[in-house]
């Protein structure tokens, strides 16, 4: 087998870099990252680490582990942005180093060069364009693929060692659960249920004996779980309780299988999400050469084609639902690559270089397109004109096929780099919450109440260290009794499109394409007329 770690360290800087420049460039984007460091603050500030809440009530939405996983490192570096944001790009090389681990595992044999799935696989899953703009952002998923990856590990360790297996995969269940709940089922029961298909070796034992060894993993997790949802539930309340064993679980199911989205979405998606992989013909050529699927293909064709169907019968559809599939994606696409010959025989990554080409072009069209945003034309030519040299050099360039593997990954970095560089600045400011957060934990700081008309995500509660609530206010009536009883205090609107006469001393805030709008209380009652103009709840 050839050697694949001469690459990681080339790997983790190129991730390193990709990390600091997103970190650095791009805000928490609301509601989601606001949100979910909101929670976890508020369990710090509290000293509960049982309970998620926000906005002072129980967090029923997710479980708890990447809050602890934020605590631990606010821990270990102090309560910051960049220490909480760490948490995600250090979990993204977790899951490159276990995909890699995963592949010697499933090609062992050292005939066919299978030493080169092993090298090219965490590149794959890596350079491709959705893992490459999501792995920094502060949500559950990576979270999710991790336990996926430590259960196949352990499925595939139960072939020889069924104890050490089957305990694996157990907690890795319940690491799963308590990261986004019982989805970590739909990629962990394949594997273990068609067992029979893609093991095609010597039989562990009886699978009668299997399958009590899966059954047991499956038990184990759930106490694994349960082991904080018990007293978590005692702990929050009936109705806390009801939504973590119920809500997050069969209740949600229930409620996905409606079709609200056809069932067909990802399947249009999915090419989108692995440029500029899908556009490479070697590829495909690979893959039309490969012939009958290896034991290691099974396993990954075992879990794909039922959780992807699972997935798409789910009405709720995001790009990020698919990420715990995509470890197995590379691993297929990295022994497909492994059928074509290498040795002296030159390839071009001309895939990547039309993907950069694009990029280039469409920077150049969008600083002159008469009809855009204002903004579009300041982006500096510098930019695109970038792009489209590197794009060339791409096209000249005759590499063996682990150095196009590398080139076109490398390619997707400067690509990504190059958009930020361009846009980031440009695009940012509705982003940009922390002004407005400072302005908020002072009037706090005051004894001024504050109040949000709608439902409140917690947009505020990190950026500014509140610690106090924000009452959010769903319906007129509401509004009309806060009013009333907190003359001192200040109400935060959400304007689609905000009235064109409001008065000067406002705090306005550009705000996710609308603007939010500062109003103190005893203005809208002195100005009755002023509530015609503020939208309605939600």
């Amino acid at each position: 087998m050839s050697d694949p770690r001469p690459g990681w360290l080339l790997l983790v800087a190129t991730a390193a870099l990709l990390a600091a420049t997103q970190l650095w460039l791009r805000p928490l984007l609301p509601v989601d990252e606001t949100r979910y460091l909101s929670v976890a603050w508020e369990m710090w500030q509290r000293g509960d680490f049982l309970v998620p809440s926000l906005n002072g009530e129980p967090y029923s939405h997710k479980p708890p582990l990447l809050f602890w996983l934020i605590h631990a490192s606010w821990w270990l570096f102090g309560v910051s942005e960049l220490a909480a944001r760490l948490v995600a790009p250090v979990l993204g090389l977790a899951v490159l180093w276990l995909t890699a681990r995963l592949a010697a595992r499933l090609w062992p044999q050292p005939q066919q060069h299978f030493g080169f799935i092993v090298a090219s696989a965490p590149w794959l899953l890596f350079g491709g364009l959705f893992w490459h703009n999501f792995y920094t952002l502060v949500q559950f998923d990576l979270l999710l693929v991790l336990a996926a990856l430590l259960a196949w590990h352990g499925v595939l360790e139960a072939r020889s060692r069924p104890w050490r297996g089957w305990l694996l995969v157990g907690f890795a269940i319940g690491v799963g659960v308590l990261s986004k709940g019982p989805v970590i089922l739909v990629p962990v029961l394949p594997a273990v249920l068609l067992a029979p298909w893609w093991y095609q070796h010597e039989r562990p034992g009886s699978w009668t004996g299997w399958y009590l060894g899966g059954l047991a993993a499956l038990v184990l997790g759930t106490a694994v779980a349960l082991l904080w949802a018990l007293p978590a539930g005692q702990a929050g309340g009936e109705s806390y309780r009801e939504a973590i064993f119920w809500g997050q679980s069969a209740g949600r199911m229930v409620d996905s299988f409606a079709h609200q989205a056809g069932w067909w979405s990802y399947l249009i998606w999915l090419p989108l999400m692995w440029l500029p992989w899908v556009l490479w013909p070697s590829l495909w050529r690979g893959a039309r050469q490969t012939g009958r699927p290896d034991s290691g293909m099974r396993f990954c064709l075992a879990v794909l084609l039922p959780a992807l169907l699972v997935f798409s019968l789910i009405s709720g559809k995001q790009g990020k639902y698919l990420l715990p599939l995509f470890p197995l994606l590379a691993l297929l696409m990295a022994r497909w690559l492994a059928q074509l010959p290498r040795g002296e025989r030159p390839y071009r990554p001309h895939f990547a270089a039309v993907v950069m080409l694009a990029a280039g072009l469409a920077l150049l069209v969008a600083r002159s397109w008469p009809e855009g945003p204002a903004w579009l034309a300041q982006i500096q030519l510098m930019w695109p004109l970038a792009l489209l040299v590197w794009g060339v050099v791409l096209l000249m360039m005759k590499l063996t096929l682990t150095g196009v593997v590398r080139s076109a990954a490398l390619g997707m970095l400067m690509t990504t780099l190059v958009m930020y560089l361009a846009l980031a600045e440009l695009v940012r400011p509705p982003f940009q919450l922390k002004a407005i957060s400072q302005v908020l934990a002072d009037l706090q700081q005051d004894g001024r109440p504050l109040a949000y008309l709608g439902k409140y995500h917690g947009q505020f509660h990190f950026l500014g260290r509140l610690e106090q609530r924000i009452e959010p206010l769903h319906s007129r009536t509401q509004l009309h009794v806060w009013l009333e009883a907190h003359a001192n205090g200040f109400l935060l609107v959400n304007y689609k499109q905000p009235p064109h006469e409001l008065p000067e001393l406002l705090l306005i805030q550009p705000y996710r394409g609308g603007s939010l709008v500062l109003w103190p209380a005893a203005q809208l009652r002195e100005q009755p007329r002023s509530l015609d103009a503020l939208p309605g709840s939600g």
